[in-house]
């Protein structure tokens, strides 16, 4: 019976669950702010950002499929580097996993506050100049609860909502990119030159990809892998499901992207320019400056059930991640304990639910726990191809179903460190989270 409920999620399901985080509140704010710092170029901020988490996804594939366990993303590095190095990079992909689900929470109650009906008035309250207020904190602990009650009883419950919720969010963007098109494309804005398509240089094209949220954005792949302990065929559907997830995933955010610069009013820019684009809910604002009501409804529903759906996926992995961080024994058992009926994690959730509730409401603003994310998130992906390298050296005997030639290892590594340096150029108060991971590639080496 224990056995059937660790291992009921179907390759469908995986991939339902996958895109139910990837598609969260980036594709609602990404794309604004990408194109508020970067302009045009903005598209390539979201290549660059596809392009590094792939490549890491693939030594974590490799990972992953090797070792199908639940939160298995907090326990690579000490197979191959000893509980001390396994339990700091567990503490850093932890840390992006539970500031992710405050993250949606607030994006949910970010595009409340702009809804334009006269009923909806009570909801105005709930931001003050791009920062959640006190009301609006209160509302964003009550999201956080429900989502951490719909893991609270069983993995079927969570799967079965996920399902639902996926269809819907990969339809919405897919409607939206249509419709916009149709509408009216500007070629014009993407510039005639290479100026005109890269106005602020090619600083703003790494900045664009760390601070708007892009490499959050791709961050969810790892949903699959947390998860693989609870997947059927774990061996072959950890590397499907990562894969099918992340290449549907990159096809949305950068169409998405296209479709938004072409569909700003040339004249907008003319007396403003790409610092001057701020919509507080960027495709639902363009939709009511061009008349189309039906998909503002549509993407005010949307903004409320894409954030709530990755949410509710985020609580589930990033339990994973914490129950997983005690077989480091650094953390006290009873956080790993599950649930003997259900095989959930539920003490390891509830401490996210208190934790995240203190990161909101130290951070009350989206682009500033996306920053966290990236950060914590490229230091925790930092080990990942150091650790698949050591261990085809150290146990050559392991069963690998999916092996990335040297070439691809390469390329993981500096992937991640190309990762490191977008945060370092976006913020020079992170340089020193930058030389620290490096010296931290070189001692791993």
């Amino acid at each position: 019976m224990k056995k059937h409920q660790l291992h009921q999620i179907s390759l469908f399901s995986a991939v339902m669950l996958a895109l139910n985080s990837l598609i969260g509140s980036g594709w609602l704010f990404g794309s604004g702010s990408a194109a508020r710092i970067a302009g045009p170029a903005a598209i390539l901020s979201w290549v660059l950002g596809a392009i590094i988490i792939i490549a890491i996804a693939l030594t974590y594939i490799e990972l992953g499929s090797m070792f199908p366990e639940s939160g298995g993303m907090s326990r690579y590095v000490q197979y191959s580097h000893g509980p001390l190095l396994g339990f700091i990079a567990a503490w850093a992909n932890w840390i992006s996993l539970v500031t992710l689900v405050p993250m949606e929470a607030v994006a949910a109650v970010q595009y409340m506050s702009s809804w334009p009906w006269p009923w909806a008035n009570w909801t105005k309250n709930f931001m003050h100049q791009g920062n959640i207020t006190t009301s609006g904190l209160a509302v964003v602990f009550a999201f956080m609860v429900i989502f951490t009650l719909i893991n609270y009883w069983s993995v079927k419950i969570m799967t079965h909502f996920t399902n639902l919720i996926s269809v819907f969010k990969i339809v919405l963007p897919t409607l939206t990119i249509i419709t916009l098109i149709c509408s009216g494309f500007h070629a014009q804005n993407f510039g005639t030159s290479l100026h005109g398509f890269m106005p602020y240089g090619s600083r703003s094209i790494f900045e664009a990809t760390s601070v708007s949220g892009i490499i959050m954005s791709y961050d969810a792949f790892q949903t699959v892998i947390n998860m693989g302990g609870e997947i059927k065929n774990p061996r072959k559907n950890i590397v499907r499901g990562v894969l099918i997830s992340m290449l549907i995933t990159a096809a949305i955010y950068i169409m998405l992207q296209v479709i938004f610069i072409g569909a700003i009013d040339p004249s907008s820019l003319a007396r403003s320019g790409w610092h001057g684009i701020n919509f507080n809910s960027p495709f639902a604002d363009l939709a009511i400056l061009l008349g189309i009501n039906w998909l503002v409804i549509l993407l005010y529903l949307g903004a409320f059930v894409s954030p709530f759906g990755a949410g509710v996926a985020f609580v589930a992995t990033a339990s994973r991640a914490l129950a997983a961080m005690t077989h480091t024994k650094h953390l006290s058992k009873w956080l790993g304990r599950l649930n003997q009926k259900y095989m959930i994690p539920r003490f390891a959730m509830v401490t996210n639910l208190l934790l995240a509730m203190i990161l909101v409401s130290v951070f009350r603003n989206w682009n500033l726990l996306a920053t966290v994310i990236a950060a914590s998130t490229l230091i925790a992906y930092l080990t990942g191809p150091v650790t698949a390298i050591s261990l085809r050296k150290i146990a050559p005997q392991l069963q690998r179903p999916f092996k990335p030639n040297e070439i691809f290892s390469a390329a993981s590594f500096c992937a991640n460190q190309l990762g490191n340096l977008l945060v370092n150029v976006a913020n020079h108060d992170s340089s020193n989270f930058c030389h620290c991971s490096w010296l931290a590639s070189l001692y791993l080496l």
